[in-house]
């Protein structure tokens, strides 16, 4: 799997997929906790709205007058409550005429005799006290309740009082206080409703062969409603239990099935993670995670396009072709393409000066061969005398020969970085005299204008490089010019000026001044002399010392030529001084 486009594309689609799971699994577990408690409270609120309406149920004998309590019960919950009966005729609904239909299956069936198989113990029918029988205990109650501090009051359904503590130990005192049995001793409503019960219960039990009737206790139960004893057969107990739901019958609201919505009509709807809720999330999280694979194959076509475009112009400049180029366009792939450009602009441009330096260096080399090697056969053949004339003239060609291989040499040499310096303190003053008198010419003044100023240089590549700069001024310079050098200061850089009032070069050419072959004579006569090497190595020496070299021209009136060089005080040389202002 060697293809970035491919290493790319599955590496952003594992990132992608990682991302996605972990988000899924993230969201799922927080999801999670908060279904749980949505439906939780929902569970609360419904369980909340079912035990209010058994409630009303257990407390009333229809649900004719239920509307008010069941809009107050579904305003509090912000529920929709409806009842039907087992025809699914409506009883009671909070909605109005622009509610939708009831769903088809009720949330629970309301019947006050039968919740979860018992009775709902609000569900007191006849037992319910009077007025005057409920005070008259409860003025009892609070008797025994002064006797002694720990008793608390508490009402049953029917209205009576029933004493509770929260230290059973301290109940052994209720014995010592003047109520006695009175708080215990049934009321007229309740021994009638007893009567009532009994009778049911006889007429139950005297169908079940052999059982004896069970008598009950004369004190009656903190649980008014447990009559039998409390080992009674299942037979027995199912007789009281029917006759109690046939006492209470006429007493409670008849079964209803209870309906609850939202206010909107809708039921409230609630969000599992179930299978299909699984499922779902699987296919949005494969939705999610083609749709990021399909983007990150989309983004790595654009990333790697240009960079097959870069590889295969490298094949081509590789292969020797210098015309390969890449339309990168913006971005870091753009930046890389510009680079390659400039990279492949600058090898064309290295060809071309290899291959015209071939060119160049043939030239220089074909005419002095040629010119000895003419002359070496018409000795040999008898056309000329070796006099010394003839030797003078073959050492002249040999010379510039030795002249242009020594200047290849140190072009190379400057090229590869082994060109060698031997620095030393020198005075410049020194260097510039040597070199004037050196190339002092009758047709032409050659002067110079010094100012004493040390440095630390090679005194022999120094008279190199400003050698080349005034045999070259002297050499275009016509009979009765001037040639002026002058050595001076500047912005603490010692300056070598070489001015002449020689042809001047034309502006076009002026930045070509330094390129090795280059020459103004584009005719290259062997009259004015010159490889076209010098300046070019002026220009390397110059850079080795770490100056700089420039020149300034004007057609037809002459040029100047800069050498800018660092300077060093004679303190640190070592040197003499020397007198200011001295000319030659």
């Amino acid at each position: 799997m060697k293809s970035l486009l491919v290493r790319f594309f599955l590496f952003s689609v594992v990132i992608a997929a990682c991302s996605i799971a972990v988000t899924a699994w993230l969201a799922s577990q927080a999801t999670t906790g908060t279904i749980r408690q949505e439906q939780g409270e929902a569970l609360a609120t419904e369980q909340q709205i079912f035990d209010e309406v058994v409630k009303y149920a257990a407390t009333h004998q229809n649900w004719s007058q239920a509307k008010s309590e069941m809009d107050r019960i579904a305003k509090q919950y912000n529920r929709r409550i409806a009842l039907t009966d087992h025809n699914g005729r409506k009883l009671v609904d909070t909605g109005d005429a622009s509610s939708p239909p009831l769903p088809i299956t009720p949330k629970a069936i309301v019947d006050p005799l039968n919740v979860n198989g018992e009775i709902d113990r609000r569900a007191v029918g006849p037992f319910k006290l009077t007025d005057d029988e409920s005070a008259k205990l409860h003025a009892f109650a609070d008797e025994l309740g002064q006797c002694n501090r720990f008793i608390k009051i508490v009402d049953a359904p029917n209205g009576r009082p029933r004493l509770s503590t929260d230290e059973p130990g301290n109940l052994s005192q209720w014995d010592s206080c003047e109520v006695g049995d009175a708080l215990y001793t049934l009321t007229p409503t309740e021994n009638a409703a007893y009567a009532q019960l009994q009778q049911l219960f006889t007429q139950c039990t005297a169908k079940i062969p052999g059982q004896n009737l069970y008598k009950e206790s004369s004190r009656i139960q903190l649980d008014w409603e447990i009559l039998t004893a409390r080992h009674a057969p299942p037979e027995v107990a199912a007789c009281m239990d029917s006759a109690r739901r046939t006492q209470l019958q006429p007493y409670v609201a008849e079964e209803a099935r209870l309906f609850l919505t939202s206010p909107t009509g809708n039921e409230p709807q609630t969000i599992d993670l179930s299978t299909t809720g699984v499922t779902r999330i699987t296919l949005v999280a494969l939705g999610i995670l083609a749709l990021a694979g399909f983007a990150s194959w989309i983004t790595a076509t654009q990333l790697v396009r240009p960079i097959r475009a870069l590889t295969a112009a490298t094949k081509r400049t590789a292969e020797g072709d210098r015309t390969a180029r890449v339309d990168g366009g913006a971005g870091e792939i753009g930046e890389l393409a510009k680079s390659f450009n400039a990279m492949s602009e600058k090898l064309a441009d290295t060809e071309r000066q290899r291959q015209a330096m071939v060119s160049d260096v043939a030239h220089e080399l074909r005419t002095p061969l040629g010119n000895i090697t003419g002359w070496l056969e018409a000795t040999q053949d008898g056309l000329a005398e070796p006099d010394p004339h003839l030797i003078d003239m073959l050492l002249e060609e040999s010379l510039l020969l030795q002249r242009l291989v020594d200047d290849l040499h140190d072009l190379a040499q400057a090229d590869a970085g082994t060109l060698r310096l031997h620095p030393e303190p020198i005075a410049l003053e020194d260097v510039v005299d040597q070199v004037v008198n050196a190339q002092q010419n009758r047709e032409i003044l050659l002067r110079a204008e010094l100012t004493p100023l040390h440095t630390t240089a090679d005194p022999v590549r120094l008279r190199q490089a400003l050698g080349n700069l005034v045999a070259n001024a002297v050499r275009y310079t016509p009979p009765g010019g001037e040639v002026v050098v002058k050595l001076f200061e500047q912005a603490n850089n010692a300056v070598l000026e070489v001015r002449d009032t020689g042809t001047g070069i034309a502006p076009e050419d002026v930045q070509h001044v330094f390129d090795r072959f280059w020459r103004a004579d584009k005719s290259r006569s062997r009259r004015t002399g010159g490889s076209g090497l010098g300046l070019a190595i002026t220009r390397h020496l110059v850079e080795a010392h770490g100056g700089t070299v420039s020149v300034t021209s004007r057609l037809n009136e002459g040029s100047t030529f800069r050498i800018t060089l660092p300077m060093s005080s004679p303190e640190h040389d070592g040197l003499p001084d020397h007198d200011h202002g001295r000319q030659s």
